[in-house]
């Protein structure tokens, strides 16, 4: 079972996301275990701030370092050999080959950052990886943790109900060692407002359909995103 805390000053946010789709049916499974702190539990009374303003001056708060460091070591607790992981937009940018490397291990602790971020010094005592899912700058890390948390547990096994569906994806690295985006996909009806199927994949030739797809993702990929086709096996 992999077992995640979740540190964050709005746990309210999580409540769909862990009962809903695959996350909800892989812990009514006991596939998957996730549990949300308040960080403001671990504040002092009777105002319970978590946060402070920065030394040397600046806009907005800072998380301080007393709750924040009381909610992970509490966290630890449950979850000692567990992976801290900080949501951050100074992080390192998260790829499909961190979310793979990450898949085999067991226990997480996020922290959903908020605020200008967190006091440095808790980033040094308790932080393994810091990430951040693009370069943008989002209210928290909320959503980067719900983004990470699908896609390193989609990779574990029994998520996924069929693993045939991590084959040949976006992000995935072919033979010849290029990533590339996924081709496009196509279903019933064959003609749907004017616009038909792709013949190739109505002639029921598997070497053919696969030579297709292969073309077809190389297009895509120089169009939306011609520098995976520059960097081989980065992803």
């Amino acid at each position: 079972m992999t077992r995640i805390e979740i540190l964050t000053i709005f746990p309210e946010l999580f409540d769909s996301f862990i009962s809903c789709s695959l996350i909800g049916k892989a812990c009514e499974k006991n596939l998957l275990s996730i549990n949300c702190l308040n960080i403001r539990d671990f504040a002092s009374a009777p105002h319970y701030h978590v946060d402070d303003i920065p030394y040397g001056g600046g806009a907005g708060m800072l998380f301080k370092p007393e709750p924040l460091t009381a909610a992970i070591e509490d966290a630890k607790k449950r979850l000692p050999k567990a992976k801290v992981l900080l949501m951050t937009p100074a992080g390192k940018l998260f790829k499909q080959s961190d979310a793979k490397r990450l898949a085999t291990e067991e226990d997480f602790i996020f922290i959903c950052g908020r605020y200008e971020g967190i006091d440095e010094r808790v980033v040094e005592l308790f932080v393994d990886e810091s990430f951040s899912i693009g370069d943008y700058v989002l209210m928290g890390g909320e959503v980067p943790t719900m983004a990470i948390i699908e896609a390193v547990t989609r990779l574990q096994n029994n998520i996924i109900g069929n693993s045939e569906s991590l084959v040949d994806e976006s992000f995935t690295t072919t033979s010849n060692e290029q990533v590339l985006l996924e081709a496009p996909q196509y279903t019933r009806p064959p003609e749907f407002r004017g616009l038909k199927v792709p013949e190739t994949l109505l002639c029921g030739d598997p070497k053919k359909i696969a030579v297709w797809r292969e073309n077809e993702a190389i297009k895509r990929t120089q169009k939306y995103r011609p520098e995976l086709l520059e960097k081989k096996n980065e992803h």
